[in-house]
């Protein structure tokens, strides 16, 4: 189990803290048996200075029992706490590791869950573990050892008893552990649709959806509250069956102990201490059923978690570290690609070249593989068949590290992180100085922010004090800082205004380190000044020429063409 490894290196503080407790179980047990002499021979013989003795003996046993405590809470909490971090931190890196394909297979309200709530999980059941797993059945069997040391006859009472209540939690924790998988997934399902209604709230309320999403809601809230109703049911169990258990031993050692006080086989003192004993036994038994519960929990959690880093990330396998010198930068051969979860091919036998410097657009009804093909440049996806070179070289023999500084790539949902301009424009480069970046903003026509604080503009989560066309052009110049060799919009021009994005283009088109521009649009305004334009249909390369070659020779181009003649001019 990958989630062990993280252990080896506490091995040593996570022995600490059970053998502490072991030792301050040691003295509890000692407790009944100072007291039944108290009984027998102080106070039987009116003996003070014998009752101050062992009165004082209880007290040392109070401060050692206390400090030996204090010792193991805080290396359990110690443990317990870094263990969590560091499986929190791996865990994260590991996500951040999967390939897109792998994410596709995963929901994130799952991996929010697994990082939060499960981690957490683990952490107090090893909290607990720690501090009971020796403690607990070291008192059961030392106060079973005292009491057969007292009376053998009545020590059998103890021994059925235990044994009854370990059945009872075993019992339950097996029939407990499935229960709380079935919670965990259903929490899932309320995080995700949280997450959807979230972010999709303003969607929702634009096609007045605010009923079906409640009673969708209400639906699965419904189900997740069942389903912990039916575990707590099973859980509120322990307490109940097991006090009632233990108070029946009670009244057994106390009527058997009775009768041997009469008999003059046991004295007062020695019934008392069976008393404790019993009682000892109650109490660590219900530490034990609540530390079962909590292992439950635990171990339920700890599957999730091992069912994420069970899930093997992509090596990054490359050998190249640099473009190297060709007039063709960019080349698909034959290439294919089909989703894990589909029947059909996104993208069917593609096949074409895009020169180095050129200015290319892709277009194409919704739904006819543009984004798909701009996954495939990027390496986030593998090919299904076919190769993707990249300057007469395979993609795949390029590291990660060297494609993302090769390619720029401005996705067509404008993603914004919680802080400023400047910390957002250093996504692009994290050595850019303000001339740089004022430079980038200028050339992405993001005048805007100089009415607000300059690079020192707060942004909030995902962008939300900003406009769609605000953000738009701030990824862009998130990009253009990057000065990469290859520049990706996927339609990065869909929130502006004609005047900005003719602005914009214009700026993109004197860069002056010359990239390969390849430009994903709806609209032909945005392409029509291109090198090459390819036309996508249904996944396949239906067109692969120049915007007048097109327009006289491409059924689907004019067709389009003619849909939004009315909507723009050309130049």
């Amino acid at each position: 189990m990958k989630t062990l490894q993280f252990f080896k290196k506490y091995t040593l503080q996570s022995l600490i803290a059970p053998l502490f407790k072991m030792l301050e179980a040691m003295f509890e047990l000692l407790v009944p048996l100072v007291i039944a002499q108290i009984i027998d021979i102080g106070i039987a013989n009116q003996d003070s200075s014998f009752i101050f003795s062992q009165a004082g003996l209880l007290f040392l046993f109070a401060i050692l029992g206390f400090s030996c405590t204090f010792v193991a809470q805080y290396f359990s909490a110690k443990v317990a706490v870094n263990y969590s971090g560091d499986l929190r931190e791996y865990s994260f890196k590991h996500i951040q590791s999967l390939s897109f394909e792998q994410f596709d297979k995963k929901s994130s309200s799952t991996l929010i869950t697994n990082l939060t709530h499960d981690i957490t999980q683990i952490q107090n059941g090893l909290n607990l573990t720690l501090r009971l797993l020796l403690r607990s059945p070291i008192i059961v069997f030392g106060a079973f050892v005292m009491a057969f040391g007292i009376d053998k006859k009545i020590s059998l009472t103890f021994l059925f008893i235990i044994i009854i209540l370990l059945i009872i939690v075993f019992s339950i924790m097996l029939f407990s552990i499935p229960l709380y998988q079935k919670v965990q997934d259903k929490l899932d399902k309320i995080l995700n649709l949280t997450r959807e209604n979230l972010t999709g709230a303003r969607v929702i309320r634009a096609f007045n959806q605010q009923k079906k999403e409640k009673i969708t809601f209400e639906k699965n809230n419904s189900e997740l509250a069942a389903s912990q109703l039916f575990a707590g049911k099973i859980i509120a169990l322990f307490n109940p069956v097991t006090y009632l258990i233990i108070n029946f031993g009670i009244i057994l050692v106390l009527q058997q102990g009775a009768v041997s006080v009469n008999t003059g086989t046991l004295t007062s003192g020695q019934v008392l201490a069976l008393y404790n004993y019993m009682s000892q036994i109650l109490i660590e038994l219900i530490k034990m059923a609540n530390l079962t519960i909590q292992i439950t929990k635990a171990l339920a959690s700890l599957r999730r978690i091992e069912n994420i880093l069970a899930v093997k990330t992509t090596e990054d396998s490359g050998t190249i570290n640099q473009l190297t010198d060709s007039d063709i930068i960019i080349s698909f051969e034959d290439v294919s690609f089909r989703f894990f979860d589909s029947h059909h091919d996104s993208l069917s036998n593609l096949s074409f070249d895009i020169r180095k410097g050129s200015k290319v657009g892709i277009i194409g009804p919704t739904g006819s593989g543009k984004s798909t093909l701009i996954n495939l440049l990027c390496n986030f996806y593998q090919p299904t068949n076919g190769i993707i070179k990249l300057a007469e070289n395979n993609i795949t023999d390029y590291f990660n590290k060297t494609l993302s500084q090769l390619i720029s790539l401005v996705p067509q949902k404008a993603s914004l992180f919680k802080g400023t301009v400047r910390s957002n424009l250093l996504w692009g480069d994290n050595k850019a100085d303000d001339e740089n970046m004022q430079e980038a903003l200028k050339l992405a026509q993001c005048d805007f922010i100089y009415q607000k604080e300059g690079l020192d503009t707060a942004v909030l989560q995902n962008g939300s004090n900003f406009s769609g066309g605000q953000k738009q052009r701030l990824t862009i110049a998130r990009a253009l800082i990057s000065k990469s060799k290859i520049l990706i919009l996927d339609d990065s021009f869909s929130a502006l205004d004609y005047a900005t994005e003719k602005k914009l283009r214009q700026a993109i088109n004197s860069l002056d380190y010359n990239p390969t521009i390849i430009i994903i649009s709806q609209r032909i305004s945005s392409i029509a000044h291109c090198d090459q334009i390819l036309l996508l249909d249904d996944g396949k390369l239906v067109g692969n020429d120049n915007h007048q070659n097109l327009l006289k020779n491409n059924v689907l181009y004019q067709e389009i063409y003619k849909s939004q003649i009315k909507e723009a001019s050309y130049e």
